[in-house]
């Protein structure tokens, strides 16, 4: 839950973890119902725009480029050729403008329920919608869930699941019917990824989606960590699933030598995200 208080001071409690997130506002900036939820923009003092939805936090300009770069090109470095992407959610277009630096990709469809969520990011976070006129973009407002339920069988190399908390319209996209569809839809040796939660806090559900993705068949997991001061504990990762072969590395070399610039992502960092504390090892171990 979130509170805009007279001291100007916008909070977010995670009541499961009891503990608390909280940021210095100097104004309220816009807010929208949709048909799904309802979305809200500040300006912060010192992180720049701040969306919020349904009361949590989403990103601000200070940090999404963290979640962004981190969803997106460890990912798209360990897939050996990737052409045609799908994001499920995304709807601020950063994760998009990310997958369009690789010039190899030659399609990103980007499936998201909620249009609002991108006017909202068009008007709040202008330098993440930078590239929703490339060519190579397709943007749909759609449901993500029934996208891929109907998507043709490999047809997809990678997927991208840039989705919300399990709860609200993002409920769906953290079972084994979902990734199912996903596995159907990936081409042989293609990679889902899924933004997975705190290892910190969120270890049952982090477990219960590698299970729940393994369940579906995917032959291959890796979790990777990146920081996210933003989200529940600042402690973030998400998780890759393959079809039908092995995680063997990443093409260090193309990542090395990459044209295009980041703020975070580097092949040091891919190889660091990678290493997971004894905690998370134990916890995995079953999934």
């Amino acid at each position: 839950m979130s509170v805009f208080d007279d001291k100007k001071w916008l909070t977010e409690v995670f009541a499961d973890s009891g503990s608390v997130f909280g940021l210095a506002i100097t104004k309220k900036l816009d807010e929208v119902q949709s048909p799904f939820q309802k979305i809200a923009m500040y300006e912060t003092s010192h992180f720049g725009n701040l969306m919020v939805i349904d009361d949590v936090i989403m990103l601000s300009s200070r940090d999404n480029f963290l979640y962004h770069e981190m969803l997106s090109h460890p990912v798209l470095f360990t897939h050996p050729n990737p052409k045609n992407v799908v994001i499920i959610g995304g709807g601020d277009c950063g994760t998009l403008r990310e997958v369009l630096k690789h010039p190899g990709v030659e399609t990103v469809t980007q499936i998201d329920i909620d249009e609002q969520v991108t006017r909202m990011a068009e008007k709040y976070f202008p330098e993440l919608c930078a590239s929703n006129n490339d060519p190579r973009a397709i943007l749909q407002f759609a449901d993500g869930i029934q996208f891929m339920r109907d998507a043709a069988a490999e047809s997809v190399d990678v997927i991208i699941v840039d989705s919300t908390d399990p709860i609200g319209p993002g409920e769906g996209l953290f079972n084994r019917a979902f990734y199912a569809s996903c596995l159907q839809a990936l081409r042989p040796g293609g990679i889902l990824v899924q933004q997975s939660e705190s290892p910190l806090i969120h270890m049952p559900l982090l477990s219960a989606m590698r299970q729940a993705m393994s369940d579906a068949g995917f032959a291959a997991l890796q979790t990777l960590n990146f920081p996210q001061m933003v989200y529940p504990s600042g402690w973030w990762t998400c998780t890759l699933a393959r079809k039908g072969a092995a995680f063997n590395g990443f093409r260090e070399a193309d990542a090395q030598q990459a044209a295009f610039t980041t703020e975070y992502y580097n092949v040091d960092i891919h190889k660091a995200a990678s290493a997971l504390p004894n905690f998370m090892r134990k916890a995995l171990q079953a999934s």
